[in-house]
């Protein structure tokens, strides 16, 4: 009795085990056997590697709806604010949706040896003609919604590992606070950078009216720490584009970089930080003709919608070729700090607008010391619970910098004054100018000895002759 028992209890766990697996693997076999559906593929690259936008619009509208939560395996990501949470299909997962009377499956399917992603539309052949252009069209224009709607932004670098497997870009939520607004600036200079990039998203026909894509670019130059890459932020924010970050020191080559462009999307920020660091020091295996086709070559006009953005810290040494009027649009210098951008920050940082000691900075400043405005900004965020010694900090830091900026002075009028100094390979040069000199010389010496001899020799002969 007791084996019985045992045996009923073992044979419904296999029942239900056999149930949750392979009798719905069977039937699915089955009814597509019965049923004769039609099967459509949606990679997320094609052949050349390249992103199929068709995949991102049936992702986006797959993990809109409902049915996603009745697959098998779904997968939960946080999302932009700390309550939301994303409910995205897993891998080899089906989801169920519904579309004129008529039912239809996407699979999520995962190549197992490639790691390749795609998803698979099933549908029955009898209902294809009737509802495929149709329910294709409905997907684009829920996505639209999607996409109206949609506030988080992402933040896309290039991977440096496996990029056949994972493609060529990265991404992560873009939650970076900065706005044009809140950028230590001119007030002119952003106004008129405000109006350039509202003019640049209103002028789609314009740009095609005179045979020019649809794309901009912008240098950002100046020192470390005068908020470059900040302003970058606070573009994409402004336009509520994607950035993309292309690190050079991960690209292979120039075919790489074309690529990498060419994977983006379109209401992208593109942005290449420190160019001239990477032409001057060759510290990558694009080359130059390689960067000057990714800014305006042939392979740049694959997408519309774009902004490029590079960032210097000086741009006198560059070949003025790569930054010429029509290969880069809009020219924007960040400089040092002065005594107006020190209110500014005063004001947002330590919510002053008048000082007993300003007219004391104002003075140091007028000496011909600065700082970056990063630097001042560090210091007032650390001194933020006292706003007067957070001043007195920054003057004693402005009056550090003009003492060392005045001994370099000194130090540089000392050695102009004073007779050069000869480098070893001056020296050198030297040593063997000399030696040469004294090589001809004893040359001619040895000459005229000679000579001598053997006028003296002539005339002894002579003498005994005689």
């Amino acid at each position: 009795m007791f084996l019985l028992i045992f045996l009923i209890i073992v044979s419904c766990f296999i029942l239900r085990f056999v149930s949750n697996s392979s009798v719905k693997k069977w039937g699915r076999v089955l009814e597509e056997k019965c049923y004769l559906y039609q099967f459509y593929r949606v990679p997320q690259f094609n052949q050349n590697m390249q992103v199929n936008q068709l995949y991102r619009v049936v992702s986006t509208y797959l993990n809109s709806l409902p049915g996603v939560e009745d697959s098998d395996f779904t997968a939960l990501f946080s999302g932009g604010k700390p309550n939301d949470i994303s409910i995205v299909l897993d891998s080899n997962q089906i989801v169920v949706d519904k579309f004129l009377s008529s039912r239809v499956c996407w699979i999520n399917d995962e190549n197992e040896k490639t790691g390749l992603k795609s998803l698979v539309l099933k549908i029955r052949r009898d209902d294809k003609r009737r509802i495929l252009r149709p329910y294709l069209q409905h997907i684009n224009s829920v996505f639209y919604e999607i996409e109206q709607t949609r506030k988080d932004l992402r933040l896309y670098v290039n991977a440096g590992r496996e990029p056949e497997r994972n493609g060529r870009w990265m991404s992560v939520p873009f939650t970076h606070p900065a706005t044009i607004d809140t950028v230590v600036m001119d007030s002119d200079l952003k106004n008129r950078v405000k109006s350039d990039l509202e003019g640049f998203l209103k002028s789609k026909q314009y740009y095609h009216r005179l045979g020019r894509v649809w794309k901009r670019s912008y240098l950002l130059y100046g020192p470390s720490g005068t908020g470059k890459s900040t302003f970058v932020a606070a573009m994409g924010k402004f336009l509520g584009y994607d950035v993309y970050d292309i690190d050079l020191a991960k690209v292979s080559d120039d075919s790489d970089l074309k690529m990498l462009l060419l994977q983006t999307t379109t209401k992208s920020l593109i942005v290449i930080e420190d160019l001239d660091r990477c032409l001057l020091e060759k510290s990558t295996a694009v080359t130059f003709s390689g960067i000057l086709n990714f800014i305006d070559g042939i392979f740049s006009c694959c997408g519309e919608e774009r902004v490029m953005v590079f960032t210097m810290t000086g741009k006198d040494e560059i070949d003025p070729t790569v930054i010429r009027p029509g290969r880069v649009d809009f020219h924007i210098h960040f400089p040092l700090c002065d005594f107006t951008a020190f209110k500014t920050l005063a004001s947002s940082h330590l919510g002053l607008k008048d000082h007993k000691l300003f007219p004391h900075v104002e003075e140091v400043f007028q000496t011909g010391a600065s700082l970056s405005p990063g630097e001042i900004s560090e210091i007032m965020i650390s001194n933020r619970t006292s706003p007067s010694r957070a001043l007195k900090t920054v003057i004693s830091a402005l009056q550090t910098h003009a003492e060392a900026r005045a001994a370099a002075t000194r130090n540089a009028r000392r050695l102009s004054d004073s007779e050069p100094v000869r480098t070893v390979e001056e020296a050198g040069i030297f040593c063997k100018e000399n030696l040469k000199e004294i090589r001809k010389l004893y040359g001619l010496l040895r000459i005229k000895s000679s000579k001598k001899e053997s006028f003296d020799s002539s005339e002894k002969d002579n003498s005994l002759q005689l």
